[in-house]
């Protein structure tokens, strides 16, 4: 913990982080929110469900191509404009009473319109810190993301449970807006320049590191987004059951990231931290039964087990793609990144649900350790495709060009 005192030291670390954690905080209340305030509006989950695959489409096609726009006009511009369209069009899902094509469409802007903190933040880290604590600081904004997903969901529900659905979704703009300030007044942000790309758009995905990277994270997130609706549908019955597990499932993943945050990264590091999520997952499966139902003590010491390892999985993912690509590049490969994390909840909570419907709750959890064995499966396979970073600098490669020389 040493290490990550002396990180936090370091002049504008806490402060990015912290004002990082804030405007992404939103990120996890936005689709709940919406969920909720849809089906209050029109009494159908069908149509809430077409809403907020509506809003996911669009975050995940907007994802590349806001965080390339950051090496055009600058991370300040970009994420002005994009918090200022998303606000609007979370008011006017909020304010403005509509039909099921209304609400699709406001969906989808605030979608498209998503700021793209998380790959400002991720290009911005590099300028912050020397190189032998950036690996560690990956780790640490990985781990502490987990903040957002133990306690966003708990105050949204509760907020619009017990205030109303509207109320909720102002609440978004208001964290959105004044979050969003925070990390683009701060001093780092104006301090950066990203370089314009000189490659096509989606080049940088011919990258081996970027393109595993992408995979691996659409395998790792659809094994959360399977496990996290196998809970709610285990435990729906039980009251604060299904928020308390996910919550230790959050846990864990905070716990390991802090824990071997601080171990250099080789080529296999992938490889056994998708083993420890895949084990825990795998693991659940035999422990749903109507004793665990009544009892969630021992899913729960399984995805505490399968926790620890998302962290440092995520965080070797940031690592291996700040070390493989031009800083030109980074924002735009982070971009990916995010889009196949999005393209994986989906898939993770659409088989997930089909499974819970066919064969009951086991199903949902053995597609969860599904997806994390194969992401294992592809880490191993395509260990020659990781960088070994122990030792390296985790820098991005610097833009150079041309210079015309005199003869």
């Amino acid at each position: 913990m040493a290490g990550y005192r002396d990180l936090l030291r370091t002049s504008g670390v806490a402060r990015i982080i912290a004002a990082q954690l804030t405007a992404r905080f939103p990120n996890g209340m936005t689709s709940l929110a919406i969920l909720l305030h849809v089906e209050n509006q029109t009494g159908s989950y069908g149509a809430a469900g077409l809403v907020l695959a509506a809003a996911s489409l669009g975050q995940a096609v907007s994802g590349p191509v806001t965080s390339r726009w950051m090496g055009i006009w600058g991370i300040r511009r970009v994420l002005t404009l994009t918090t200022a369209v998303c606000a609007l069009a979370l008011l006017a899902m909020a304010l403005i009473p509509m039909g099921i094509p209304g609400y699709m469409v406001f969906g989808l802007l605030a979608g498209l319109s998503t700021p793209p903190v998380q790959s400002a933040a991720r290009t911005i880290y590099p300028k912050l810190v020397n190189a032998r604590q950036l690996t560690a600081l990956f780790s640490l904004d990985a781990s502490l993301q987990e903040i957002i997903w133990i306690l966003a969901p708990v105050l949204i529900t509760l907020v619009a449970t017990q205030v109303g659905t509207v109320p909720g979704l102002l609440l978004i703009v208001t964290i959105m807006v004044l979050g969003g300030a925070w990390f683009i007044l701060s001093p780092e942000v104006g301090r950066v320049r990203i370089p314009r790309s000189r490659r096509a758009f989606g080049r940088v995905l011919g990258k081996p590191v970027v393109l595993l990277a992408t995979v691996i994270g659409f395998l790792l997130i659809g094994a959360c987004a399977a496990v996290e609706a196998a809970v709610v549908a285990t435990f729906d019955h039980g009251g604060l059951e299904a928020g308390l597990v996910l919550a230790v499932f959050s846990v864990g993943s905070l716990a390991g990231g802090l824990a071997f945050g601080h171990i250099p990264i080789g080529p296999w590091a992938m490889a056994r931290r998708l083993t420890v999520v895949a084990v825990g997952l795998t693991a659940a499966v035999f422990f749903v039964n109507e004793i665990s139902a009544a009892t969630p003590w021992w899913v729960a010491a399984c995805l505490i087990v399968a926790g620890v390892g998302v962290a440092p999985a995520l965080a070797v993912m940031f690592a291996m793609t700040s070390a493989s690509v031009k800083f030109s590049e980074t924002a735009e490969a982070y971009g990916w990144i995010g889009t196949g994390q999005l393209l994986g909840a989906a898939l993770g909570s659409s088989i997930a649900g089909f499974l819970i419907d066919g064969v009951g709750q086991a199903g949902a959890y053995a597609a969860a350790g599904g997806f994390a064995i194969v992401g294992a499966l592809v880490a191993i396979t395509f260990v020659r495709g990781f960088p070994d970073l122990r030792g390296r600098d985790a820098s991005p490669i610097p833009d150079t060009e041309p210079v015309p020389v005199i003869t």
